[in-house]
């Protein structure tokens, strides 16, 4: 009975972090291929064509799992009974850096099958490193931004709650239990 039961929960808590990683994963694929189809329109205007079509999903793919591992080891965890802005903002540059890092490691990978010298590598690695580069890194935090402040209000107020704040649109003044409560009475102004 007991290991049907701890079964069971082993069972759960695999669908959810499935759940859980295919929510951060299409919520990183729409915005990183949105970035990089910013990226290849601009660069079309000046002719300069780019054969990235499926960067972006599959920098969301590795970002989404970095992001999942981070949560179950913890490590971002740092703020958590701090005001919500403050393990958002933490977590929105922590994971921007960890993008950083993921994109220069990537870079160096490519540029070390490619090139045969030391230099050719430093040279390609630290041209990657551009303005162009760092303004991508500004829109990646800035789109961690919202994505953190969603887990973050999930994990104060709930889930199902949270959800349906986002899904559910209530109507007037209602109470929790789905009655409208009489609106504060008008002060008059007087003349």
């Amino acid at each position: 009975m007991k290991g049907d039961k701890t079964k069971k929960s082993w069972k759960t808590s695999l669908l959810e972090g499935i759940e859980e990683y295919l929510i951060n994963f299409v919520y990183m694929a729409i915005f990183f291929s949105a970035i990089i189809l910013y990226r290849r329109l601009v660069l079309a205007e000046y002719g300069i064509v780019l054969n990235d079509y499926f960067l972006g999903v599959i920098k969301a793919l590795v970002i989404a799992k970095v992001v999942m591992i981070g949560d179950i080891l913890k490590i971002s965890h740092k703020f958590e009974n701090k005001p919500l802005i403050i393990p958002i903002m933490y977590k929105a540059i922590l994971f921007t850096l960890w993008v950083a890092l993921f994109d220069v490691s990537e870079k160096l990978i490519r540029a070390l099958i490619n090139n045969g010298t030391k230099s050719d590598v430093y040279t390609d690695v630290m041209n990657h490193l551009s303005p162009e580069w760092l303004g991508s890194l500004l829109l990646i935090f800035l789109s961690f931004i919202p994505f953190f402040a969603f887990k973050e209000l999930s994990k104060v107020l709930g889930e199902q709650k949270t959800q349906g704040l986002f899904i559910n649109r209530k109507k007037g003044n209602e109470n929790d239990n789905g009655t409208l409560s009489d609106p504060a009475p008008a002060e008059k102004i007087k003349d």
